[in-house]
């Protein structure tokens, strides 16, 4: 709190200098390494250069960003932090505490960052009152992203309820196609675990179990439901799905080696840098059974404190840059998700962007709208990898859902 308060009073004493200093560069670390991300990424960099701010790239492959973390914390050990660095959840507000991240309120007044930014996301964008990272998006992981010619040739109509979906997968798997594209890694589990507990007792449930951690939820019937609906997609995967990355595991549903796939909007990207059209070569819909609720995650670039005018002026004008609403709506079209900030037209986004927008909104007003277990979102890090080995491990055949049940309530209980 006392280096947090001390950086405040620097950043708004050279406030009036730094604009008129020359930027610097500056350093970001990241995990957006898959042609998607690159593209969207590549967006932000460019409205820097017209700026005359040059881009160290410091990329670390690994989608949920555990490496990166990794990375960072010895960076910051040595004394020597990136400029930005992305980050989700409760990482954020974990790095604000240790008193390393930079003051961003002069911006964000500026800007007018309060009027604009959900309050959901502003949770995690400030620390103690203090604008700490400006978000860049707003990503939803309860999503299936279906290869619609494949379903279309075997006659299978776009699935409603889970009933429906166990059948769409059946279906497919009996024609000798894979029916679930998935990538066997710990995050990529939890993620279809967030839309399969939704699915199972909406928004209500999901809260009371992941946010609240009431006994009840975590060990009651709905979780041992959704325990045994993960059983059931595991049965629809390849064998070869251990350690796959999530982008190839879109890749085989672009690729016609798979019908579906459960991620994050992210994958959206994937599709479109393919040069697949929303509606036309692709379908996306919400896990069936969890329609009206959104599960989300955003990400952000948390600042870190720096010194010298040069390099106070390029953080300043790229968290400007990340929050300009051009910005917004030209990364989140290529990126696959939707802006950080309420007041973006849809203009340029195509039909799953338009849609995700939408049910973010509807969503936020009915109340449900939950922070992802699997991004950060809901637990800070040590209660969500904590659920990461139990769901992973039962995902792999090492529990039954009984035993899941009931490993997964003694994992959080040790956690906490």
């Amino acid at each position: 709190m006392r280096n947090l308060a001390k950086t405040s009073m620097i950043a708004a004493a050279l406030l009036a200098t730094t604009t008129m200093a020359q930027a610097a560069d500056v350093e970001v670390l990241h995990w957006w390494t898959s042609g998607g991300e690159a593209a969207a990424l590549n967006v932000l960099k460019e409205d820097l250069a017209s700026q005359g701010i040059g881009w160290n790239d410091m990329p670390v492959a690994g989608g949920g960003g555990e490496s990166a973390m990794t990375v960072l914390r010895a960076r910051v050990t040595a004394g020597d932090p990136p400029t930005a660095v992305q980050m989700l959840g409760f990482d954020i507000q974990d790095w604000a505490a240790e008193g390393v991240l930079a003051n961003l309120d002069s911006v964000a007044a500026e800007e007018g960052w309060d009027a604009v930014v959900p309050a959901a996301l502003q949770a995690f964008s400030k620390y103690d009152g203090h604008w700490i990272a400006a978000p860049v998006n707003v990503h939803s992981t309860n999503w299936v992203w279906a290869n619609k010619t494949m379903l279309d040739g075997l006659g299978i109509a776009q699935p409603t309820t889970w009933d429906e979906f166990v059948a769409a997968m059946q279906a497919v798997k009996d024609s000798g196609k894979t029916a679930l594209a998935h990538g066997g890694q710990p995050w990529q589990e939890a993620t279809m675990f967030d839309g399969v507990v939704l699915s199972v007792g909406g928004a209500d449930f999901y809260r009371k179990a992941f946010v609240d951690l009431d006994e009840a939820a975590l060990t009651g019937p709905q979780m041992l439901e959704a325990f045994k609906r993960m059983e059931t997609l595991r049965s629809f995967t390849d064998e070869n799905f251990s350690g796959r990355d999530w982008n190839l595991a879109s890749a085989m549903v672009i690729n016609d080696e798979a019908a579906f796939q459960i991620m994050g909007d992210w994958a959206k990207g994937e599709f479109l840098k393919a040069g697949e059209v929303p509606g036309e070569d692709f379908l996306c819909f919400r896990v069936p059974g969890s329609e009206g609720t959104v599960a989300f995650n955003s990400d952000q670039f948390a600042m870190f404190a720096v010194s010298g005018d040069d390099n106070l002026a390029a953080q300043s004008e790229m968290a400007r840059a990340i929050m300009a609403p051009t910005f917004q709506s030209a990364f989140n079209v290529v990126k696959g998700s939707v802006p950080a900030r309420t007041d973006v037209p849809n203009d340029d986004f195509d039909d799953c962007g338009k849609k995700g927008m939408a049910e973010l909104a509807a969503a936020s007003e009915s109340g449900s709208l939950v922070g992802s277990l699997a991004h950060g979102h809901a637990q800070p890090a040590a209660i969500k990898n904590a659920t990461y080995d139990v769901i992973t491990a039962h995902f792999n055949g090492e529990y039954d859902a009984e035993t899941a049940v009931q490993e997964l309530y003694n994992a959080i209980q040790a956690a906490m």
